[in-house]
């Protein structure tokens, strides 16, 4: 037990945060399954209906006005505003069966079907938000106001890092075509937080991180002087004003002078062997890419970054949906499993959560002219897919059920704020016990909402 304790520390620490990593929890509610997240946000809202929510009585009823008694009080964007008739329209994809998890999967995502035995697919996932920004909002923060932190913000303020040399919260971006949704950053934002919580974001190309390398005629021995000078003019302006902002600031002073070193070593991908390269795809030697960043984030996780976030965007198909979702489809499939694969061959897929999905999903009926070569669907907050894996979830599970027509939960419905519950419970963390005081109110992630998904803990 002694060499034990002296070889693996964390062995015998129990439910302790350790006081080195910077977070407010000295420590945890409960024993983790977790200790990173990896987050791959489709931005757009992926069509269940084409991907994981197999419906063949869409298929029967092809061009039929949808029953009023399945679309009930649904409200509608302000796209079918003008819309009279609301013709159903099945997939355009097949699905197959897997035969041991008995879970659907479309063939416009091979590979992820492949990983069907170490995932859990929910199929009934819902929200209030009907429009991109507020629903991205609501999924990142708990509202669908901005100005509350999002979930990397909290974390970093509850748990902190391990790893003092890069950011506790990361964003990637990557776009699977040119015309898509830009994002607000408020997706990744501190909110009342302190702002060294707030997500940092690693961009393509020469520099990663905005400003982060020294100007011309200045050295790294010359800029720990300049910081060191600069903590103790910020120390009596602290003692004057009391601001704690002005301690966030230096703490990212330090992090940007940390980050000098680290951050060109975990964005070179040089040293991986081609094997891996390979696994993600042709397109990870493009930077900036989602293959890219899937490698990325897996070089993140492996040192202990415990909030990655990345968005893909495009995924908004109003109209010409059989041809962009088979694009979007194809840019995030493959690397989406070697991700998932590269995790558990490396032993780290057992402590870190993956979570793949979008803001809501879309309509079972047909946007503008519906033919068997294009059509689109509109945003729908009733029902869409997600899936999770790793991290203390169970593997090879698909959880809650659409009605025939993939319009309202028919079993086991999962609300964003359970989804965030659940979430924080995989890390350690009690929804309803992590808080900040803000303007005379404590508020949580989960605001004052929230279950944890007990049925999808392994």
């Amino acid at each position: 037990m002694a060499l034990g304790s002296l070889l693996y520390p964390d062995l015998t620490r129990g439910n302790s945060v350790d006081p080195g990593r910077g977070g407010v929890l000295n420590t945890l509610h409960h024993t983790p399954k977790a200790k990173r997240v990896i987050y791959l946000f489709q931005s757009g809202g992926p069509s269940q209906i084409e991907l994981f929510d197999y419906k063949p009585e869409l298929m029967k009823r092809w061009g039929e006005e949808i029953p009023d008694s399945v679309r009930g009080n649904q409200r509608l964007t302000g796209m079918l505003a003008a819309q009279s008739s609301f013709p159903m329209v099945g997939s355009m994809s097949e699905f197959t069966r897997n035969p041991k998890t008995g879970g659907y999967f479309s063939k416009l995502i091979p590979h992820i079907s492949s990983i069907a035995d170490d995932i859990c697919v929910i199929n009934s996932m819902y929200t209030e938000a009907i429009n991109h920004e507020p629903a991205i909002i609501f999924l990142q923060t708990g509202s669908q106001q901005v100005g509350r932190p999002s979930i990397g913000s909290w974390l970093s303020y509850g748990l902190g890092s391990p790893n003092k040399n890069l950011p506790s919260f990361i964003v990637l971006l990557s776009k699977g075509k040119d015309d898509t949704q830009n994002l607000n950053m408020q997706a990744w934002n501190n909110g009342f937080l302190p702002s060294h919580h707030q997500g940092v974001r690693f961009r393509s190309g020469i520099d990663p991180v905005l400003y982060l390398s020294n100007p011309d005629g200045i050295d790294r021995p010359s800029r720990r002087r300049e910081l060191d000078y600069l903590q103790q003019l910020e120390a009596e302006q602290r003692e004057v004003w009391g601001d704690p902002e002005i301690d966030s600031k230096l703490s990212q002073y330090e992090m940007a002078y940390r980050m000098q070193s680290s951050v060109p070593e975990v964005t070179d991908l040089s040293d991986e062997p081609q094997h891996i390269l390979d696994m993600y795809g042709p397109d990870v030697h493009t930077p900036g890419t989602y293959a890219a960043n899937c490698l990325l984030a897996r070089r993140l996780a492996e040192r202990d970054v415990p909030y990655i976030q990345l968005y893909h965007m495009g995924w908004d198909q109003h109209g010409n949906l059989p041809r962009d979702i088979s694009q979007m489809a194809h840019s995030s499939d493959q690397a989406s499993a070697a991700l998932v694969k590269d995790l558990k061959q490396r032993g780290l897929l057992d402590d870190t959560l993956v979570i793949w999905g979008g803001e809501f999903g879309r309509t079972s009926f047909s946007q503008g002219n519906l033919t068997k070569d294009n059509y689109g669907r509109d945003h729908h907050p009733r029902c869409f897919s997600i899936w999770m894996a790793g991290g203390g979830i169970k593997p090879g599970l698909n959880y809650g059920r659409t009605d025939d027509f993939s319009y309202n939960i028919a079993e086991n419905g999962v609300h964003v704020h359970d989804f965030q519950a659940t979430l924080l419970h995989l890390l350690g963390v009690d929804h309803e016990r992590l808080t900040f005081k803000h303007q005379g109110r404590r508020y949580r992630l989960t605001d004052v909402h929230g279950q944890v998904v007990k049925s999808i803990l392994a």
